[in-house]
């Protein structure tokens, strides 16, 4: 197999390609259930293609909580057919396919009752443990354990000595979920699978009732092709409505959007060894390790406004520090805040109160030949849903097709990655890099890390930190740009990175700098690189202003003063 790599050329192949001859299924949006359909019917041996109107993971699938989960709290609410399948795909993710990108990651529980509460609390872990290890795929995390309230102290000195009585520790997993999608459509175009982004469905084709294809503008050429396939998939999640609305048909279903809305706060603000998880009135507030950080989430409130930008408020932002300090001995407070994020969650909302149970699972349909709808779910849960949506569209194919065979396909980085992590030291011995940067460049490329360390030996001066983000390398702003499909600025500082969140000034100081490195791999010059950069500057300052206003109004009104796409 070989390794895709997403640079200029090879995403104007993909779009060409696209167009000269049918293929078996299209795909449109390139979040993290569009790229796992991708990369199933490409390795089912299926001509496959994906287009993205914006960046891969641009929507819900860059701003979640980054949690890889089996979803705890759905114990609670006895639905175990879904932590079941949930927590085969976590280990999965964690052992076989992915354990470059997917990482164990402790959570404390806070008891505030003695007594019940242990009891109650403590049987939902051990079930959880148990359900993951009888399901062969649990071995590679530590079993929950029942602390003191002393103990619980010592783990995480940061609560207050009054907000428990005692502590449940447990673990899940988390990744970088842009990245991860990122790997995720490289891996599926190393399977064959013609992928672009910036490319926009404006219309499907049609054949009478049937779909047989789409209109696909390349947002960045402004030429538009006509794509043909026997089937297509509609991936968009929270826009799943929109698209569905260009063919006149939504079905039994359709989905709303939820708005959770994410801190980050430096590692120094919240003195832990542990992750942390409390209860709230409405759900459940995560305190998460990140790095040299803390995210903490996350807010659920329906959103009817712009899709694209969803905004946090004001209120929204005083809502989790409210929370989070209930339990905090030094509490936090608006100027250590780093970084802001706000996702929406694409819920199913049935026609009828026989559909309307599907909010918190996924479902596949067919509402006219040739086009298939897949919508609802979790992140963790994105193979499964990846698979269904593709059996559902072999179904209807004059051919036959080999069954799904993604829970054996490990993403690109993850074959070799533990032998590297091995000989971490050696290596940095040789390339001169501290071992701590060839574990940072481990943890996010695996063994792709090797193309990182090409290009440093090809330009030394790539070796260095990236000025103002210094937990990134020069290097990897080029690698964006020539491998995985980085079109514009924003797309390296937010996604193929996370520095617009990381750091205080949101980016604004690296954005000169990355936007030179990107220049030679892109063809822009001294005019692209200026409005590259006033147009990144431009988006931090609407995200600030938006964070100032009091509500969702008012919020998407100050966040929509920047510009979606850089101007040509």
């Amino acid at each position: 197999m070989r390794t895709a790599a997403l640079g200029p050329a090879q995403r104007a192949e993909a779009l060409a390609g696209m167009a000269e001859r049918e293929l078996d299924v299209l795909v449109v949006g390139a979040g993290v259930v569009g790229a796992g359909t991708a990369l199933d019917a490409a390795t089912r041996g299926l001509s496959t293609g994906l287009v993205e109107a914006r960046d891969w993971a641009s929507g819900t699938s860059s701003r979640s909580s980054k949690l890889i989960h089996g979803g705890l709290r759905y114990l609670e609410m006895l639905d175990f057919a879904l932590v079941r399948e949930a927590l085969k795909e976590r280990g999965l993710l964690l052992e076989r396919l992915a354990p470059h990108l997917v990482k164990p990651v402790p959570f404390l529980y806070p008891l505030q009752h003695k007594g019940w509460e242990r009891l109650y609390a403590g049987s939902g872990v051990a079930l959880y443990d148990v359900m993951s290890m009888a399901r062969g795929h649990g071995r590679g995390l530590p079993g929950h354990r029942h602390l003191t309230r002393r103990h619980a102290l010592r783990v995480a000195p940061c609560l207050k000595k009054d907000a428990l009585v005692g502590a449940l520790q447990y673990y899940d997993a988390q990744m970088d979920d842009a990245r991860y999608v990122a790997t995720l459509v490289r891996t599926a175009a190393s399977y064959g699978a013609r992928v672009a982004n910036r490319a926009r469905v404006t219309g499907f084709l049609r054949e009478g009732e049937r779909v047989v294809g789409a209109r696909v503008q390349d947002v960045e050429g402004g030429g538009e092709y006509e794509v043909r396939a026997k089937q297509v998939v509609n991936a968009t999640g929270v826009w799943t409505d929109d698209t569905q609305a260009m063919v006149g048909e939504r079905g039994q279903f359709h989905v709303r959007a939820s708005k959770g809305i994410h801190l980050v706060v430096p590692k120094d603000r919240i003195h832990s060894t542990t992750g942390l998880i409390l209860r709230t009135e409405k759900s459940v507030l995560f305190v998460i390790p990140w790095g040299r950080h803390w995210i903490v989430g996350t807010t659920d409130t329906g959103w009817d406004l712009d899709k694209a930008h969803p905004a946090a408020s004001s209120a929204d932002i005083d809502y989790l520090l409210e929370h989070v300090n209930s339990v905090l001995a030094v509490p936090l407070t608006r100027d250590d805040v780093e970084g802001v994020y706000a996702g929406l969650r694409p819920l199913l909302a049935g026609e009828s109160d026989a559909t309307s149970k599907l909010s918190r699972e996924h479902t596949v349909a067919h509402p006219v030949p040739g086009l298939v709808v897949v919508a609802g779910g979790k992140y963790t849960t994105y193979r499964v849903m990846a698979k269904d949506a593709v059996d559902e569209a072999v179904h209807a194919l004059d051919q036959r097709v080999a069954d799904c065979v993604t829970e054996d396909v490990p993403l690109l980085g993850a074959e070799g990655y533990r032998a590297l992590w091995n000989a971490r030291a050696r290596t940095a011995a040789r390339t001169g890099l501290h071992v701590a940067r060839l574990e940072h460049l481990l943890n996010r490329y695996g063994s792709l890390t090797q193309e990182i360390l090409d290009l440093i030996a090809e330009d030394s001066s790539l070796g260095a930190p990236l000025p103002g983000a210094e937990d990134y390398l020069r290097a990897e702003v080029v690698y964006a740009a020539s491998h995985e499909g980085a079109r514009h600025l924003d797309d390296v500082l937010t996604r193929r990175t996370r520095i617009s969140i990381e750091t205080f000034d949101r980016g604004t100081r690296s954005a000169r700098e990355a936007a030179r490195l990107m220049a030679p791999v892109l063809g822009w010059d001294e005019e692209r690189i200026e409005r590259e950069v006033r147009h990144y500057e431009k988006r931090v300052e609407a995200e600030r202003e938006s964070q100032r206003q009091p509500d969702d109004l008012t919020a998407d009104a100050a966040r929509l003063g920047a510009p979606d796409i850089v101007p040509l």
